[in-house]
């Protein structure tokens, strides 16, 4: 393990045309973020990953070295906006990777590795994120997903937001991202293959939505920091709730799933 060493550099472009179509995806006729910049969490659709087609696997992942472990989970992030970034700008990117954590779980063997990319505009740092992303084992063929552990019921919490994905939605945000992992378009996959009850709503996508839903509420924000922990999966058949607890420096986030368990919280903070 490299920790700490950049294990990839990549560059692109903070195109209008991809948050355009980020607004038409979170369905806004007037853009809750700040004009003339990337949006908050904006970088999360560039830099997308480029493996010949020949490389992907059969879950749609690009292969992984470690072919016994093919499954991915971005299990959360923490975000920091140090500078703007202008439309149009160039931007670097530069990946390590700070550690990495073998551990037995009750789906059998996990790795869980922690990158950290920090992103660059002319030389000058724009953003660093600490990323959480946990590789796993294959499901059994035919196998169901286990049950996650029983969820403390949530407290809704005042600012609400009622939601459903539905599968267009999911394909759209994967078009952005250019992820093609199976389970959140294919249904006979996601639910004959990996064994989930439907399609799974991306754990960056109801980030997404949490960040969206606080800046509906302080539009035109300075953003300084983002943080989200992914607890147990959403699925396109169930409804959620997005939820917001201001507090003048930013706001505690949370989804709320059909079962009335927290799916996920997040964290923003204001400049």
């Amino acid at each position: 393990m490299n920790s700490g060493l950049v294990i990839e550099r990549a560059e692109d472009v903070a195109a209008k045309r991809h948050f355009a179509l980020l607004a038409a995806l979170l369905d806004h006729e007037t853009r809750p973020w700040r004009a003339g910049e990337m949006p908050p969490l904006g970088h999360w659709l560039l830099f997308p990953p480029a493996a010949r087609q020949s490389d992907i696997g059969a879950d749609g992942h690009p292969r992984r070295e470690d072919a016994s472990l093919p499954r991915r989970m971005w299990a959360g992030s923490r975000v920091t906006f140090l500078r703007p970034v202008p439309l149009g700008a160039n931007l670097l990117r530069e990946t390590e990777r700070l550690s990495e954590v073998e551990k037995q779980g009750r789906s059998g063997r996990m790795v869980f590795v922690t990158l950290k990319h920090t992103i660059s505009v002319d030389g000058a740092v724009a953003i660093e994120e600490e990323q959480d992303v946990v590789y796993r084992e294959a499901a059994a063929p035919g196998a169901s997903q286990a049950p996650p552990p029983p969820a403390e019921q949530a407290v809704l919490p005042p600012v609400i937001r009622a939601m459903q994905a539905d599968p267009v939605q999911l394909f759209r945000f994967s078009a952005l991202t250019f992820n093609a992992h199976r389970i959140h378009y294919d249904r006979p996959y996601a639910t004959g293959e990996e064994g989930y009850p439907a399609l799974v709503v991306h754990g960056p996508f109801l980030a997404t939505l949490l960040m969206d839903h606080f800046l509906r509420q302080e539009p035109g924000a300075e953003v300084a920091g983002f943080s989200f922990r992914a607890m147990r999966p959403v699925f396109d058949v169930d409804p959620f709730t997005l939820g917001l607890t201001p507090d003048g420096r930013g706001g505690d986030l949370g989804v709320v799933d059909a079962a009335g368990g927290l799916a996920m919280t997040a964290r923003v903070d204001l400049a």
